[in-house]
């Protein structure tokens, strides 16, 4: 089956993958880049390259509908999302400038031994001890440098900011909601240029089975985050942080 011009069948897979990622990304505030980039490349054979581009282009439009279920689902922290939005931008900026200067393959195992390690604190944390709620504290930092990471190493925005936001004590539930807001405004700063330089055909075929996928997930992950209790948002993003982390740790080393 054709829609415009496009064959149906042949995007379903890509629908699937883009529906999937959003769902867990859009619950626990990390992931999507992460989960989408593995399976287009390890399970559909996609070029690494051919993948980053899909993803980057599309969470500029998950991460804003993301962001708006979010607001409607009462999810954001508007004092937290002031305080993340001026230094992951910057922080996306210098990173996207510095791209081609710095190798990120070599500090990228680190940073992945680290979130790996954090998610076993917060899984630890969720089985063992009743979270108790406090206003994070260190912020600005938090947000400069997952901004940087986010753009130097092709990924890393939520799980570095929403696994320290939670490490600080912040509400689980307004974490993830406010960092994927903010995600929307990073991956626009980030991808602007990228995004003209590709065009609109870049939206055919994968890219645009993602977007379905991704778009009509958001709400639904916006939604389960509103009802998990914040003991089962750490356990659930500490098993997501620790998996994935350990998955990148192989990858990167294998």
């Amino acid at each position: 089956m054709d829609i415009f011009g496009i064959e149906l069948a042949g995007i379903v897979p890509f629908i699937a993958i883009g529906f999937a990622a959003q769902l867990v990304d859009g619950a626990l505030g990390m992931a999507f880049g992460v989960i989408t980039n593995t399976l287009l490349v390890g399970v559909l054979g996609l070029p690494p390259a051919q993948a980053s581009q899909r993803v980057h282009v599309v969470e500029c439009f998950t991460t804003a509908t993301s962001g708006i279920s979010h607001l409607l689902s009462g999810n954001i922290d508007r004092a937290l999302f002031l305080r993340l939005l001026i230094p992951g931008m910057a922080g996306g900026i210098t990173g996207a400038y510095l791209l081609a200067a710095i190798d990120a393959s070599i500090v990228k195992p680190v940073v992945l031994a680290y979130l790996a390690v954090m998610g076993l604190y917060l899984l630890a944390r969720g089985l063992l001890y009743p979270p108790r709620l406090r206003e994070a504290k260190h912020v600005a930092p938090l947000g400069l440098v997952g901004g940087f990471l986010d753009a130097a190493g092709g990924g890393g925005w939520g799980p570095v900011v929403t696994s320290n936001l939670l490490v600080q004590g912040a509400e689980p539930r307004k974490v993830v909601g406010t960092v994927n807001a903010v995600e929307f405004f990073l991956a626009l700063t980030i991808s602007a240029t990228f995004v003209f330089q590709i065009g609109i055909a870049d939206l055919a075929g994968a890219t645009l089975g993602l977007l379905i996928g991704g778009i009509a997930a958001a709400p639904l992950g916006a939604v389960a985050a509103r009802r998990f209790s914040p003991r089962l948002m750490l356990v659930l993003v500490g098993t997501a942080l620790s998996a994935t982390s350990a998955y990148g740790i192989w990858a990167a080393l294998a």
